[in-house]
């Protein structure tokens, strides 16, 4: 069995920490978002997919509740391996710090699959703008400069 010093979990607090960071980042801006769709749902102003925008808003909710979840869980056990390996207890503290890594992926995981919804979202918001379906990547890259 490999054996982990106390260095080897303590090298995963940056790393939570920014995630942490970024991901309170993501909460604040659907939170301003959320109260921006309030003040015009007071207004009487109503736009065309305010229903796709509160679902998808509620659902990306969710899912940064479940990152950060996920990602205080691998902090936690973390401080939890780190105290296993102090007090010599290395069976246990390998299972520990297995735990954090399974969370600190569940929590990445997860990240994925809200920035998936945040861009679906733009996209929704620009398909007020423009015409999404006519174009692709082929058509933009080789697009002719002069049309």
């Amino acid at each position: 069995m490999i054996e982990i010093n106390i260095n080897t979990p303590a090298l995963l607090f940056p790393a939570i920490t920014l995630l942490m960071l970024a991901y309170t980042n993501r909460f604040l801006s659907l939170a301003a978002l959320v109260r921006k769709l309030h003040e015009e749902y007071q207004r009487g102003e109503k736009e065309r997919n305010i229903l796709y925008q509160i679902q998808n808003i509620r659902s990306r909710i969710n899912l940064i509740r479940y990152m950060q979840g996920f990602g205080i869980m691998s902090f936690l056990c973390c401080v939890l391996c780190m105290y296993a390996i102090f007090r010599g207890w290395a069976p246990l503290s390998h299972w520990i710090f297995a735990a954090s890594l399974i969370f600190l992926l569940a929590s990445i995981i997860f990240s994925l699959i809200e920035i998936n919804k945040s861009t679906k979202a733009i996209e929704m918001e620009l398909s007020d703008i423009e015409e999404l379906n006519k174009s692709n990547i082929f058509s933009d890259i080789f697009k002719n400069p002069e049309s």
